[in-house]
């Protein structure tokens, strides 16, 4: 079952934690280790004197000939060891009699203390070192159980594959399960065609009461629960709400799950969801309306304020509060770019309302600004809200989108299709998926889903003029994929640039275009 189970006791306050981990542990080799790990895949230019200091100091931490950072635990285990670290079971730690040093941690930690860095995903830009401070994570943990007072109902049972260097699983879901003294099951699986499998095992064995997980990741569960009795029968016995974050879930998917539910315990389970991002810790907007449907989020969480600013014909959301980071370690200029004039950060996130003639409903998601990009002609193209046409029009056979076009005179798509698109062409999984794509009944349907999108354009800046289908999925090792699991659409361009530029040549061995 994963890697271990953590467990914490019951309302025991995060400052104290990170005081007695700061105490009794080497002090500095938290910051240290997280500096290493969320570093990978940043710009090495961008950080290197940073990225040197710290391997400058883990090495004298470490001693000479140690390739592990000095102090380095795996705190928390109920049972089990991890493999190169030495291990404290949670009970020893808790056990440990209170030093002069703890006081002196718990008396230099104040709502300004520095808990961590989290690097952004760098989804439009280079990733950023965003400061986590003891306010933010603590005020965020208590916004969020005012918000999904779910949390407080039962005793806590996550299982969780979301990755602890990413705010989703590191600041969401662990403070959760540390505020609430809940329980975490590590689910080694992940949303992935290879390791998929193991996490819904888990979820054969382990009944979560509250269970968050990305758009791919629900999918794959809502496929599984229309013929796995077992997983229907366990996952579904207790658990209060769904939650899912990181990128759209197509409406399709959740009528699936409702489908599931309602066979299995006779009605249908919350589908929370919301807006947030590593520089809200992550909580920021959740839904409160139960009759929530695909792209909305909802209202702010309690102390958070809100600012809706018009740019260029979009409306961009800010945020003032709490749980809002002080900026980007060591990075000044960035600091001041994303902060206006009122102290409210600029998230880059564009917003409309659910319903204009009532804003208690709370706002819709329309597409990040940074993502969006002008054709030749000057026309912005909206990318967020495009793309999720393309994924609905073609459901359940998309996995995700990523629009061309930037400077030329048609936008074009790039669609990575999902294991479904197999049942269309009747070949089995020892094919391989180019041949599959390549297959007359392929390429029927994903030309009806062109025709339609064209049929329902308005303009050049929402007509898919070109469309290709692509055999090799994105990858989390090149940055196509962020850790949270939604795509990298300046990632994926630039790793796929020959693609792009063939796409808009008619070069591409196969090419679909809107036919009258």
């Amino acid at each position: 079952m994963g890697v271990g189970c953590f467990r914490s006791p019951r309302h025991l306050p995060l400052a104290v934690v990170q005081a007695v981990v700061a105490a009794e542990r080497v002090p500095e080799a938290q910051e240290v280790e997280v500096c290493l790990v969320d570093a990978r895949g940043v710009d090495p230019v961008r950080y290197e004197i940073d990225l040197n200091e710290c391997r400058q100091y883990a090495a004298q931490a470490a001693g000479p000939g140690s390739g592990a950072v000095a102090g380095a635990e795996a705190i928390g285990l109920v049972e089990g060891g991890v493999e190169g670290r030495n291990v404290t079971s949670f009970d020893s730690l808790c056990a440990t009699a209170a030093t002069p040093a703890v006081d002196a941690a718990i008396a230099a930690t104040g709502p300004d203390t520095i808990v961590k860095f989290l690097f952004t995903s760098g989804s439009t830009k280079l990733p950023k070192a965003v400061i986590n401070t003891q306010r933010l994570w603590c005020a965020n943990q208590q916004q969020m159980a005012q918000s999904m007072p779910v949390l407080a109902e039962k005793e806590l049972v996550l299982v969780d594959w979301l990755p602890w260097n990413h705010t989703f699983g590191g600041n969401h879901n662990v403070g959760m399960t540390i505020y609430h003294g809940g329980t975490l099951y590590i689910d080694d699986g992940k949303p992935t065609p290879a390791l998929i499998g193991e996490t819904l095992r888990n979820l054969r064995e382990i009944a979560p009461t509250v269970y968050f997980n990305v758009p791919t990741g629900f999918e794959a569960i809502a496929n599984a629960m229309k013929t796995d009795d077992q997983l229907r029968k366990t996952l579904l016995s207790r658990v209060q709400m769904f939650f899912y974050a990181g990128a759209a879930l197509a409406q399709p998917i959740w009528d699936s799950l409702y489908e599931s539910q309602e066979r299995e315990v006779g009605e249908r389970i919350v589908m929370g969801t919301g807006l947030g991002m590593t520089e809200s810790g992550p909580f920021g907007i959740f839904v409160t309306n139960p009759f929530v449907h695909a792209g909305d989020l909802g209202v702010p969480t309690p102390g958070l304020e809100l600012k809706l600013v018009d740019m260029q014909g979009k409306t961009e959301i800010r945020y003032r509060g709490p749980n809002i980071t002080p900026g980007y370690w060591r990075a000044p200029a960035e600091t001041a770019e994303h902060f206006d004039d009122e102290g409210f950060f600029c998230s880059g996130d564009a917003v409309k309302w659910i319903d204009e003639t009532d804003v208690h409903q709370g706002l819709k998601f329309d597409g990040r600004i940074a993502e969006d990009f002008k054709l030749a002609t000057g026309t912005f193209v909206s990318v967020g809200p495009l793309r999720a046409k393309i994924i609905a029009a073609g459901a359940p056979y998309v996995q995700d989108v990523v629009l061309t076009g930037i400077n030329l005179k048609e936008v074009g798509a790039m669609v990575f299709p999902t294991a479904a698109v197999r049942t269309l062409s009747g070949l089995d999984s020892s094919v391989p998926m180019a041949d599959v794509l390549s297959n007359s009944q392929v390429l029927a349907h994903f030309q009806t889903v062109v025709n339609e999108l064209a049929r329902n354009a308005t303009g050049s800046a929402n007509r898919i003029a070109r469309m290709c289908l692509l055999a090799e999925p994105p990858t989390i090792d090149r940055g196509e994929v962020t850790d949270k699991g939604s795509i990298n659409q300046r990632s994926v361009l630039a790793h796929r640039a020959q693609t792009v530029e063939a796409l808009h040549a008619d070069t591409l061995h196969t090419i679909l275009k809107p036919q009258a």
